[in-house]
């Protein structure tokens, strides 16, 4: 879950080297494995120029019944297809606008509602990254799209995953952001964020209020130490602000739905993604903000990583778990880079 929208961006440096600060920590990626580490230079203000920026919000939604729900997507730009799946409580309109005019440069991109989630209905199915993942396939089938590289952030991390491993004949690469395998290769986050979590949910389901001290600490959750450092305002929130208000799009009932996906994804009564993800043989990006250690330890970007050979690992320093918002245009630099080269 993505906790704040509303954050400052600077530039990123990619330097094709492993930083002494992840060194140790990348020891055990094997050797088919390319390393990139961004490094952030916070006294620099972003110079991404907004003229000519993808406008999601001027692009028509269009509609598509897909199994037992009707599909609320939109598709723009020009050449490969790239399918988005959003990460838990966003809808399709939540991608910021520097990451989406990068990838529309050079792609065609499709975004759409999860079900239950704006404008896509919830279906009468019981709700798992299976079946989410096949509503993605039945969108292909519906667009007439024969293959498409699939992106996923964070809860849209494990729709990618599950749909790679079930649909791998409809996927040209893989590129999973905040993510993690799951099963008994997690790396598992803090037993009191899941509390938090857990609170918050249940209080959304009945009607009662969040409080501003669990507001701050899912922002704070969201981006990380170092981001903070650097932009303290990105933690002033309005006073009396509601959960509901900063995800209008989502219902209780979604919320505790995708909750209750997430945690069979991560319980490690199960072997995991990671094994199956690498039998696919399919090119693979992962991203991760090394600040990212409540919502989804960037610690399971290195399992991934070493799991699937030849996997390409970037992570970000500065940068939490709301990385692609943090440096959107940066991302969307790397997202083009990756997709040239396996071209």
């Amino acid at each position: 879950m993505n906790s704040n929208r509303q954050v400052r961006k600077d530039n990123l440096f990619i330097i094709v080297f492993i930083s002494t600060i992840i060194f140790s920590s990348i020891a055990m990626i094997n050797s088919f494995t390319n390393v990139i580490y961004g490094q952030t230079n916070a006294t620099q203000a972003n110079s991404t120029n907004t003229i000519g920026l993808v406008n999601i919000q001027d692009i028509p939604v269009e509609k598509v019944r897909v199994g037992d729900i009707d599909i609320a997507y939109k598709i723009f730009g020009k050449g490969e297809p790239i399918i988005l799946h959003n990460g838990a409580s966003d809808n399709m309109d939540a991608w910021d606008p520097a990451l989406l005019s990068k990838l529309a440069s050079n792609n065609t991109v499709i975004v759409f509602d999860s079900r239950g989630i704006g404008n896509t209905t919830a279906g009468t199915e019981p709700y798992s990254m299976q079946l989410l993942g096949n509503d993605t396939a039945g969108l292909m089938d519906a667009l007439k799209i024969q293959q498409a590289n699939v992106l996923g952030y964070s809860l849209g991390s494990f729709i990618t995953q599950q749909f790679a491993i079930t649909h791998p004949d409809k996927v040209s690469s893989v590129i999973l952001i905040a993510g993690t395998c799951g099963g008994k290769d997690n790396v598992p986050r803090p037993a009191e964020f899941d509390k938090l979590q857990s609170d918050i949910v249940n209080k959304s389901l009945n009607n009662v209020p969040i409080s501003q001290d669990e507001m701050i600490s899912l922002v704070n959750a969201s981006l990380g130490s170092g981001w903070i450092k650097l932009h303290p305002e990105s933690v002033d929130l309005p006073e009396n602000i509601t959960f509901q208000q900063m995800k209008p799009s989502l219902s209780p009932e979604t919320l505790n739905n995708q909750k209750n996906a997430g945690f069979a994804w991560v319980t490690s009564d199960w072997d995991g993604a990671c094994d199956d993800l690498a039998k696919i043989d399919k090119p693979t990006l992962v991203i991760a903000g090394t600040d990212d250690n409540l919502y989804v330890p960037h610690a399971n970007s290195l399992v991934i990583a070493s799991k699937v050979p030849g996997a390409w690992l970037v992570q970000i320093k500065d940068a939490g778990h709301a990385v692609p918002d943090q440096y959107p245009d940066e991302v969307g630099k790397i997202l083009q880079t990756f997709l040239s080269t396996i071209r």
